[in-house]
């Protein structure tokens, strides 16, 4: 845990009311994860058929966190976090499961979610460690990743013309 008390009310406040943490792992890049905060710690779900992908978080080892503001989703906080799985049908692996349940959006399988999140996906909690309250000077923004996508082209010059004779006539 983090030694000033007041980083952890910052930590956990933040992280309970932001509906998005941002999560570095072992690999390059960060992460937007869905999560709840249960018992001293965020609690994510992921890796299996249908869930968010959990790569680079492995048990042991530090995660960064970034949590943003829910309103204006600019940076809030970051956090070091310790990353621990909770192993399936252990009392805290049925009470974080209790707690993501209930914030699951959208689930296709309704009830049975918990059975298949048991056999198929990873359930991890991301302790905080330490509370980073200094931010960067600078907005941290990276280029935007390759795609085939397009903005819109221009509209056609004699597009409001034609709008405006339509007008005129009705």
């Amino acid at each position: 845990m983090t030694s000033q008390p007041l980083g952890l009310a910052l930590v956990e406040e933040a992280t309970k009311k932001s509906g998005l943490i941002w999560v570095k792992g072992a690999l390059p890049g960060a992460r937007a994860l869905w999560h709840v905060w249960h018992d001293g710690g965020a609690v994510v779900v992921g890796d299996g058929p249908g869930e968010q992908p959990l790569r680079g978080l492995r048990p042991g080892h530090p995660a960064e966190v970034t949590v943003r503001s829910k309103d204006k989703g600019g940076r809030l906080v970051a956090w070091t976090a310790t990353v621990t799985a909770l192993d399936p049908g252990s009392p805290e692996w049925d009470a974080a499961v209790a707690e993501l349940k209930g914030k699951r959006l959208n689930a296709h399988d309704g009830e049975a979610m918990t059975e298949r999140w048991a056999r198929e996906c990873r359930v991890l909690r991301l302790t905080p460690e330490d509370a980073i309250t200094d931010l960067p000077d600078g907005s941290l923004a990276a280029a935007p990743m390759p795609t085939a996508a397009t903005t819109r082209r221009p509209i056609p010059a004699a597009l409001p013309r034609l709008l405006l004779k339509r007008r005129r006539k009705a």
